[in-house]
């Protein structure tokens, strides 16, 4: 299952390379949510690292993210391991749609049902 928060980068730390060849950087990202902002942690592994090398403290973004758990000698942690970041200027700038290409109704034109995968 995927989700996706939207906040201001609150902080971005450096990678970690472990012994074992396993890479991961994490940060802090501040979702408002009514009068008690929450600092959420999210952490991203291996190749997706390097989805935080252009990014900044103060800068709006959406991340997805998967929920992770495991147990470990009897007790359950969970992490938020990112996927995908993508700054708020990006994304206003993405929803931008041509609605003379929508069909009323349907698919956007020159796409048939058969090419929808659902």
């Amino acid at each position: 299952m995927t989700y996706d928060l939207t906040g201001k980068i609150k902080l971005i730390q450096d990678p970690r390379n472990f012994d074992s060849g396993f890479t991961k950087r994490e940060m802090v990202v501040v979702v408002e949510d009514g009068r008690y902002p929450q600092e959420i942690n999210l952490e991203f592994v291996q190749d997706k690292v390097s989805l935080l090398d252009n990014l900044q403290v103060g800068q709006e973004v959406t991340v997805y993210f998967d929920i992770r758990g495991r147990e470990y000698n009897g007790r359950y942690f969970n992490n938020l391991q990112g996927w995908k970041v993508v700054p708020a200027a990006s994304e206003a700038a993405g929803a931008t749609v041509d609605q003379s290409a929508i069909a009323p109704g349907g698919p956007p034109a020159g796409i048939d049902d058969d090419d929808i995968p659902f």
